[in-house]
């Protein structure tokens, strides 16, 4: 690989992580770098300083271009770029990107999306790339999961954002089992299918009877405390507790549509932890790479701003 290889490069900039790309014309990734360089860090640092301090290493020119999606571009982050509101048509995203006044060379960050219908204010910022490389992938319509600490649950429509929910299943996980009673009595697993069944048993569990649900939260620290059960088995609970009332407000989102299929854009733990709870709310669920769809997203706002022509 030289520099001339590289026509632009590409990176998905998250509150705690940073993911960068280094990519030719015709979207093939040369080479990839992963820290934890987020805009918590960035904030500190300088991005420009951050990112500088890659491409130098990498020893790219300053005429290469950098496209940007993620909370770079939230009103904390390097430049606030204004959301784009739903309906949004996702060729938007790219039309309405925006250049910091600081950055070495050009530089383009990527919109949010912002709801103010649909009967709750809800905003997301790096999903909409992932979205983006969805649409560009055939799918035009349904219902998709991309589960995360803030988990977003999008309907589209022709190739559009209809509408979103995002449920906090993981920032709630987190501050339950790190700073709550419970973090006495959980262990993350190490192996996930000797606990699947309690990841299903509790989805069941929290989508029939929502109205339990912080209830069934504490009978975790009670069942430890009485009857010894394994700290492992009750984290899968919690997983399973926390996700079922998501799916039980997704299914509330759906509406009149339902909840049959879904779109689960994840990997990892997080897709089998989800893929389980889909099985056990007996929905059709179908994977996709979330890294993938945001390059290919990526590519396709660099295609309209740096590869004309």
């Amino acid at each position: 690989m030289t520099a001339e290889d590289i026509a632009y490069v590409a990176v998905d900039w998250g509150t705690s992580s940073f993911r960068l790309w280094l990519v030719s014309k015709n979207g093939d990734v040369l080479h990839e770098e992963r820290t934890d360089e987020g805009m918590s860090v960035a904030a500190e640092i300088g991005f420009s300083a951050v990112l500088e301090s890659h491409l130098d290493r990498d020893g790219l020119s300053a005429l290469t271009p950098v496209i940007v999606c993620g909370m770079a571009g939230a009103r904390q982050g390097w430049v606030e770029a204004p959301y784009v509101e739903t309906p949004a048509t996702l060729s938007e995203i790219a039309a309405n990107a925006v250049s910091p006044n600081d950055a070495r060379r050009e530089v383009r960050l990527l919109p949010g999306v912002c709801q103010r219908g649909e009967g709750a204010y809800d905003v997301m910022r790096g999903e909409e790339t992932q979205l983006l490389g969805l649409v560009l992938s055939g799918l035009e319509d349904g219902i998709v999961c991309l589960p995360g600490t803030h988990s977003k649950w999008v309907r589209l429509e022709e190739g559009r954002i209809a509408a979103f929910r995002t449920f906090m299943t993981g920032e709630l996980y987190a501050l339950l089992s790190g700073h709550s009673v419970l973090r006495y009595s959980l262990a993350l697993p190490e192996d996930f299918d000797q606990v699947a069944d309690e990841v299903r048993s509790a989805v069941d569990q929290a989508i029939e009877k929502p109205e339990q649900a912080t209830a069934q939260l504490f009978s975790l620290r009670a069942e430890d405390l009485l009857a010894g059960t394994s700290k492992e088995r009750l984290a899968a609970r919690l997983s399973g507790l926390l996700i079922g009332l998501e799916i039980a407000g997704a299914k509330a989102f759906a509406g009149n549509a339902g909840l049959q299929s879904v779109v689960l854009a994840g990997a990892g733990r997080l897709a089998t932890l989800y893929g389980a709870a889909f099985q056990a709310a007996g929905i059709e669920a179908r994977t996709v790479d979330a890294d993938d769809l945001a390059r290919r997203g990526l590519h396709a706002a660099a295609g309209h701003l740096f590869l004309k022509g």
